[in-house]
């Protein structure tokens, strides 16, 4: 089964492109991109909080999405994090198996 996250970061005001900026700039998302099992790894800027940014990520399986959290990019971004986020909401779904 497929698994979609909605990752909602809230962002120390007026920061928001700076984060952005640091995670481009560090090659997260293109290492998040190119793992095995990535099927979207993509960023919205929220046209009703300056302060928030939405991660939209779909993986292919429980397996390719636990084996992502082992990665020295995921680690690098905690660390950006620490720096710029406040908060951090995650939706998790799963996606059924098309018959």
């Amino acid at each position: 089964m497929k698994k979609r996250l909605e990752v909602h970061y809230y962002i120390k005001h007026g920061k928001r492109h700076e984060f952005y900026n640091s995670i481009i700039e560090n090659g997260i998302a293109a290492d998040s991109c190119s793992e095995e099992g990535n099927e979207q790894y993509d960023y919205y800027f929220s046209t009703e909080n300056e302060d928030e940014l939405l991660l939209l990520e779909m993986w292919s399986s429980e397996e390719a999405l636990a084996a992502h959290s082992l990665t020295k990019h995921f680690e690098r971004l905690k660390a950006i994090k620490d720096e710029f986020v406040t908060d951090t909401v995650i939706n998790r779904f799963d996606i059924p198996d098309k018959e």
